[in-house]
This record gives C-alpha cells, sequence and structure tokens, in this order.
C-alpha cells in the first residue's frame, strides 16, 4: 500500500452467502468511499453456520480479485466458515489490523432469537470477539433467495444504509458492551427510510416446520417459514420496527450471553429449598 493508503481506514469485508454473493459486492460498494476495502469471504453458502469453527475444513485460500462497478478489490474465498474466515482474514490477510469489519448484505432478514443462527451475525461476533468494530447488515429477502442469492435484488437502500452505519463506526467509539451493530433493512425500503434502535426479540422469527418423510432414514432438511403475527412481538423489538413498522432495524448486539436478571435474585432462587446433595443420590443421579 501507498503511504496515503497506509492513512485510510481498513475495512474488512465478509458474509455468509459466499464469495459469488451481489450482496457482498453491495457491502463492499458502500465500504469503497471509506477506506481501503479487504474481502474474505467463504467459497461456498454458510447460511446458518452461527459463529461455528468446524474443525474438518482445511482452511484453503485462493485469491479472488473482486470487480464492484468496474474497480478490482483484493479479495479471497476461504474454505471455512464466516467465523473462521475472520480469523484467517486477521491472522494472515490483512496488511494490518483492520479498523471495521462489515458482514453482509446478507439475503435475509436477521432478526429476534435467530440471530444467534445467522453466519452474518457470527461473523460480526468473531471480529467483535477480537476487538474489532463490526457492523451485520441483512436485507429482506424472499426465502427462496436466502440460499440462492440472486441478481434481482435492488440493493440501493441497504449500502445506502450499510455505509451510513460503517461511517459512524469508523468516527465514534460505542459504549462498552456493545460489540456489533446489527441492522436490518426492509425489503421495501428506501435510503429515505426511517431507522430505529431496537432490541433483540425473545421471539423466533423464522419458525421451523417438520421434514415431511416416510422413513426416518431418508434425508430430510427441516424447513422453515416467517413468524405468521409479528405484530404479536415486542413493540420495541427489531422484528416489530421490520416486520410491522417497516423501517430499518438497529439492535446493539453483545457477545456477554449472560442473563440480565440480577444474580443476586437468581443466586437466592438456585441456593433456596434442597441442597445439591439431597437433590442427588449417593451415585450423583438427581432424585
Amino acid at each position: 500500500m501507498s503511504e496515503h493508503d497506509q492513512t485510510r481506514p481498513l475495512i474488512l469485508v465478509t458474509n455468509d452467502d459466499g464469495i459469488e454473493s451481489p450482496g457482498l459486492r453491495a457491502a463492499a460498494h458502500a465500504a469503497i468511499p471509506l477506506g481501503n476495502v479487504l474481502v474474505v469471504a467463504p467459497d461456498r453458502q454458510w447460511s446458518g453456520a452461527g459463529r461455528s469453527l468446524p474443525h474438518d475444513l482445511r482452511g484453503r485460500i485462493s485469491p479472488r480479485p473482486l470487480d464492484v462497478n468496474g474497480r478490482q478489490l483484493e479479495a479471497y474465498h476461504v474454505d471455512g466458515s464466516p467465523a473462521a474466515g475472520v480469523l484467517h482474514a486477521l491472522l494472515e490477510l490483512a496488511p494490518r489490523r483492520p479498523d471495521l469489519l462489515i458482514s453482509g448484505i446478507n439475503y435475509g432478514e436477521n432478526v429476534g432469537a435467530d440471530v444467534t443462527i445467522s453466519g452474518t451475525v457470527g461473523a460480526a461476533l468473531e471480529a467483535a470477539a477480537n476487538g474489532l468494530p463490526a457492523l451485520a447488515v441483512s436485507l429482506q429477502t424472499p426465502k427462496r433467495m436466502h440460499t440462492r442469492p440472486s441478481e434481482d435484488i435492488d440493493f440501493t437502500a441497504a449500502v445506502s444504509f450499510t455505509r451510513f452505519f460503517a461511517h459512524r463506526l469508523l468516527e465514534l467509539s460505542l459504549p462498552f458492551d456493545v460489540d456489533v451493530l446489527k441492522v436490518d433493512i426492509p425489503s421495501d425500503a428506501t435510503p429515505d427510510t426511517p431507522w430505529r434502535l431496537t432490541r433483540v426479540s425473545r421471539h423466533t422469527y423464522f419458525t421451523a416446520i417438520p421434514p415431511e418423510r416416510h422413513d426416518l432414514t431418508q434425508p430430510a432438511r427441516i424447513d422453515y417459514e416467517r413468524l405468521p403475527h409479528p405484530e404479536r412481538t415486542e413493540p420495541d423489538s427489531d422484528i416489530y420496527a421490520l416486520a410491522v413498522d417497516r423501517v430499518v432495524a438497529v439492535a446493539p448486539l453483545s457477545y456477554d450471553l449472560t442473563a440480565r436478571a440480577g444474580r443476586g435474585r437468581v443466586e437466592e432462587l438456585l441456593r433456596n429449598g434442597v441442597s445439591h446433595r439431597e437433590a442427588t443420590d449417593p451415585h450423583g443421579r438427581r432424585r
């Protein structure tokens, strides 16, 4: 990099839809005006991977220059999960410590209790655990595109909000315990759509559907459908903002998963009543 380049922020861009995803190019496009862009993404689809680091992946890395609106960006694809791609980027590929990670732009919203399943959010959490400000961006799309990214998606609004929040994260330091900024954009949003700070709903947004098969030995995937009544979720939640009020839902996330209930109360509940020894037989089994 030139001396001028060294003074610009280094932005690491990744996703869980794979190196070929148009959403990845859209995220890179959003980042280009803000600094130097390094793209490191999985070599294939990894939706639903969460923050997993499977032990049986080989971690092969190959250069894959990315053309973004006629501009060639340094990019690599990795035989690994989204979280593993972040680690490879930090440990092997980045010329210096990145100033920001952008994960996305994902095909499909990541809201409610499903966020721990999301590879988009998982990559951002991995970056945050390694000390990087992180932005996870998802765009509401038809279900058929969740694992089959299509060119038939208008990313104009998503690029606008990605650039806005990335710029803010580069300018400021978020409070302690805000490790990831999660942004979910309605399918009908425009760059002028309002955004709202929300909490993550306790409701599951994508409801699991039992597989249809006659024999348990037959291969079958668990399918899912959207929550039929999002209006019944918490009014201050990301689900309500996105699915009911149709605004951009912005949720600050922490990788500290400790419950917010008062620890004194929890300990009181656990210690009152029978003791541990009274609750088990001499062989350590629960009575």
